[in-house]
């Protein structure tokens, strides 16, 4: 396969937000070997919006936002060292989370707390267990990027209590969490029961619950309040529904996102969607 057009494919200007804050194109510094592969998949790979022709094609036109945000993430995984199945299967499920017209699912938010900006355009919502390691990192590293990070201003964030039976404590951590927001103290309990992942224990949720600035006393009569266990359970049962069987699930403007959750992936396809409610992608 002559490889051509990889020379300017690779001069295109970076768009993706994540990608920008590392400083460069992820396709800089791919040896022969991953410029081939690249090139493989490219040539193989149609974006699901923008441009009717194969990435390879799109790129050698004026690449829109979205094709170059594609090139990019081909790139990122072929300097992880992924094989072409693997790439092109990521890549499929990424389309079939980002198609504007899949499936919108019912959540409901009138009682949670928002993280960022409230008016940003996207929505993301996380269905979480409180006891969950990857759920710990997921949540904080969100967090961030919504409030601090590169997704300030164009997403904001939910999360719903989703406790897991194969996680001890998950039931008492996540009536801990719902006992913090009804005192109002929601994002500074939860973040601070992630990053304590490791010292967790539910004699110590009262302790932490001081710790955070809440009032002890409420808080633990409220570990047992019907209404909040009542709140919980409809939680979990809507996250049924919606087809949640694993923690995280990330749902992005309502539709059940079935991509990669590395974080960058994540941060990617947010920036992503922000750019297709705004009309930017084809740009």
């Amino acid at each position: 396969m002559k490889l051509s057009w990889l020379g300017p494919l690779l001069a295109v200007s970076l768009v993706s937000a994540s990608a920008a804050t590392a400083g460069g194109s992820a396709c800089d510094g791919l040896d022969k070997a991953q410029n081939e592969l690249a090139a493989a998949v490219l040539s193989r790979v149609h974006p699901y919006d923008c441009c009717d022709r194969t990435l390879a094609e799109c790129i050698k036109k004026k690449p829109s936002r979205l094709v170059t945000r594609l090139r990019e993430a081909v790139c990122r995984r072929v300097a992880a060292h992924q094989d072409r199945a693997t790439i092109e299967r990521a890549l499929d499920r990424r389309a079939t989370s980002m198609l504007a017209t899949g499936k919108k699912y019912a959540i409901d938010l009138s009682r949670e707390v928002v993280a960022g900006d409230a008016q940003a355009p996207v929505t993301v919502v996380l269905y979480a267990c409180p006891r969950c390691p990857f759920c710990a990192r997921e949540v904080l590293e969100l967090y961030r990027a919504v409030t601090t990070g590169p997704l300030k201003g164009r997403v904001r964030m939910y999360v719903r209590m989703y406790p897991l039976r194969s996680h001890p404590g998950s039931t008492e951590a996540a009536m801990a969490v719902m006992a913090a927001r009804q005192l109002g103290h929601y994002w500074g309990f939860l973040l601070e029961l992630y990053r304590n992942f490791d010292h967790f224990s539910v004699a110590g949720l009262p302790e932490q619950a001081k710790a955070s600035g809440l009032d002890v006393g409420r808080f633990r009569e409220l570990l047992s309040n019907s209404g909040l266990r009542k709140s919980l359970v409809e939680s979990k049962k809507e996250g049924v529904r919606n087809g949640v069987d694993a923690t995280p699930t990330l749902f992005v403007n309502g539709r059940k996102y079935v991509g990669d959750l590395e974080l960058n992936e994540v941060i990617d396809v947010l920036d992503e969607e922000f750019d297709r409610v705004t009309g930017k992608s084809c740009e």
